[in-house]
């Protein structure tokens, strides 16, 4: 009768890694302990058997962060954390930055939703410099003082400066198709402004994150929409950056928006 055959273990590389691991920190441990006074000691071999036990136990394998990401996207509520500057102030205390908080936490909790990890950043919010994500947009709105009949709608201006300025320049398209779409504003685009296109974050951020800020109306004419329906201001602030992650269509017209 011929004998079963036995297969060879297969040589496992991390079990004889812990095993020299948990040597040398045996071998460390003996030289620390080791006194002429206390070599034959009780106290000696009691510490060894606990060394002995606790170099017994499995050593965790190393986490690996790739497994856990999410697709990342950065939201600032413009002038919030900042005291001294709140932003437009209205005659009847209405702000800016408590109208951009809440728009802006409202897309946090859309995006969220849409499996997507959301950084809710403040103005100067140290955690700018060098921020990475798929994108990042910063909110704002414009004044509360009745300036004529023609400011009303939105603007929008991104970063052209980014190492991808043709991703810059989508980000801005798919922010005023999908916003204009969900809020029935018009692109205000004659009164973009060098705090826009020139806008702190842009410089601090890292050159591959496309970022773009949204002034997503005026604190006057428009001020029915962003405090009574702001879910619906930053539905469309959430469908544009969707449009861009997800590379959705927009029509061409909208890629070729007027520079400022």
């Amino acid at each position: 009768m011929s004998l079963p055959e036995t297969t060879p273990k297969k040589y496992n590389i991390w079990s004889a890694l812990q095993s020299v691991i948990s040597v040398a920190i045996l071998m460390a441990t003996l030289f620390t302990l080791w006194t002429p006074g206390n070599l034959f000691s009780n106290n000696f071999f009691d510490q060894m058997l606990l060394i002995l036990e606790a170099t017994d136990q499995p050593i965790a394998a190393p986490v690996n962060p790739i497994a856990s990401f999410k697709p990342h996207i950065g939201i600032v509520a413009g002038h919030w954390g900042n005291e001294n500057d709140p932003g437009a102030v209205c005659s009847d205390g209405l702000t800016e930055v408590e109208t951009n908080l809440k728009i802006a936490s409202f897309v946090q909790q859309q995006l969220i939703a849409e499996g997507f990890e959301v950084d809710l950043l403040q103005e100067f919010d140290e955690n700018l410099f060098q921020y990475q994500a798929l994108a990042l947009v910063s909110i704002h709105n414009d004044s509360c003082d009745f300036i004529n009949s023609e400011a009303t709608g939105f603007k929008v201006a991104a970063a052209l400066s980014n190492a991808f300025p043709e991703k810059a320049e989508r980000l801005t398209a798919c922010l005023i198709h999908r916003y204009q779409a969900a809020t029935n504003l018009n692109y205000h685009s004659n009164t973009i402004t060098p705090d826009m296109t020139s806008y702190h974050a842009f410089n601090e951020v890292h050159s591959t994150t496309p970022a773009a800020i949204i002034e997503t109306g005026f604190l006057n004419l428009d001020r029915q929409i962003l405090t009574e329906n702001p879910e619906i201001v930053a539905g469309g602030i959430t469908a544009g950056l969707i449009c861009y992650i997800r590379n959705e269509p927009i029509p061409k017209q909208t890629l070729e928006t007027p520079s400022p």
